[in-house]
């Protein structure tokens, strides 16, 4: 692979990047209209673009489609047989993985229960391992490339992206593993920031779609199992903080003489708004298979006890975003995970606290476009982005 210290490579790097880029966001384009997007000479970039192919990142779909204003060129497509980006997911009741290639769709998926919580680390990661190689055989299968591995989980990770320095609701503390590993609620945020907007990726689902539809660039996600996760995108970058432990949503306090949170503190949001506490309220065991499920279905049916605490959560979780909308002004705070299929529910409460609360009176509020599904597709397609951001590696070979 080229090294940065060569100027010319360098150059070409981002030259390569630009165009792969350019083929990603673009429809139906042509050498001529990605040159027209990025800025550079067709003959550069019938260059790159050849090299990209015989790559096996782009390929040529034919003519153009009727309605192309001009001569029609050939249309430019990222390969649907090139690399591929694994992803794996470690719940506190289950493990995920999948495969997505260069155009965000998934080519394969695996997802069993697994009781996680107080598990040894080895031992979920070595079950977790039994689906990543399950994944990527069915992907190489397809003619699929992997090009990576990332493993989301429901903790802190160190800057490393090596060690779980802390994940309570697992029992993981300070854990080292030579896998690359991200935190559940950034890979949400990234998802949303990434994959948004296209069209869904994963299979349809019940899960209800949210309404925002324009890009975005500066928001909130907040996620949550059984604790609760939130990331910042601000100008179409993940805010990490100085140690990496931005977006700790769960423990800001609510109700400060509330009860006593796992953090030592009192009265955090988990206590109020986290899945156990919420079907705790609502008088569903938080052990029963599908509680979520449950929770949903008697919301729907009007039950009392589940409407008044998914109305109590609600407002708790727009008191705790209040702050950091106040502080931040986002376009929006966007809620996923499990979260989004309680959303019909949720959103009313957190509105109205927000627009208590929020100079301005309120913020936008929508439900992830992505669903529960966001954060495995963050965790897949990070490895996409990349070999989209640096192709070199990819052409050089």
């Amino acid at each position: 692979m080229a090294t940065g210290t060569n100027p010319q490579a360098a150059l070409r790097r981002r030259n390569l990047s630009a165009v792969v880029h350019a083929v990603a966001a673009g429809d139906n384009l042509s050498r001529a209209a990605v040159a027209a997007e990025v800025g550079l000479t067709r003959a550069t970039v019938s260059t790159l673009v050849d090299e990209l192919i015989a790559a096996g990142l782009v390929t040529e779909l034919g003519a153009q489609r009727p309605g192309t204003v001009g001569r029609p060129g050939t249309a430019l497509a990222l390969s649907p047989r090139g690399p591929a980006g694994i992803g794996a997911e470690v719940g506190v009741d289950h493990l995920a993985a999948c495969v997505v290639d260069l155009r965000g769709t998934v080519r394969a998926r695996a997802t069993v229960e697994a009781r996680n919580r107080g598990r040894a680390a080895a031992q979920t990661l070595g079950e977790l391992d039994g689906l990543v190689r399950q994944v990527t055989e069915e992907a190489v299968a397809l003619g699929l490339r992997p090009a990576g591995l990332t493993v989301a989980v429901p903790g802190l990770v160190g800057r490393d992206q090596h060690t779980v320095l802390r994940a309570p609701n697992l029992g993981w503390k300070n854990e080292r593993t030579e896998l690359t590993v991200e935190n559940e609620a950034n890979l949400g945020a990234l998802a949303e920031l990434w994959l948004a907007g296209r069209e869904k990726a994963l299979p349809a689902t019940d899960t209800p779609q949210g309404a925002a539809q324009a890009p975005l660039t500066d928001f909130i996600h907040v996620s949550a199992e059984i604790g609760i996760g939130a990331a910042l995108v601000i100008n179409g970058s993940l805010f990490r903080g100085a140690r990496g432990f931005a977006g700790e949503l769960g423990h800001v306090p609510v109700y400060p003489d509330g009860p006593r949170c796992s953090c030592g503190a009192r009265g955090c949001l988990e206590q109020y708004a986290g899945e156990e506490a919420v079907l705790r309220a609502a008088g569903i065991a938080p052990e029963l298979p599908g509680r979520l499920k449950a929770l949903r279905t008697a919301a729907s049916d009007d039950d009392a006890p589940a409407l008044a605490a998914l109305e109590a959560a609600g407002r708790a979780l727009g008191i705790a975003l209040s702050g950091a909308v106040n502080l931040l002004d986002p376009q929006a705070v966007v809620l996923g995970g499990p979260l989004s299929e309680l959303a019909p529910w949720l959103l009313p409460g957190v509105r109205r606290e927000l627009g208590r609360r929020v100079t301005g009176g309120g913020a936008l509020v929508v439900e992830s476009r992505l669903g529960r599904d966001g954060v495995l597709l963050g965790a897949a397609y990070s490895a996409v982005r990349a070999v989209l951001d640096d192709p070199s590696e990819w052409t050089a070979r």
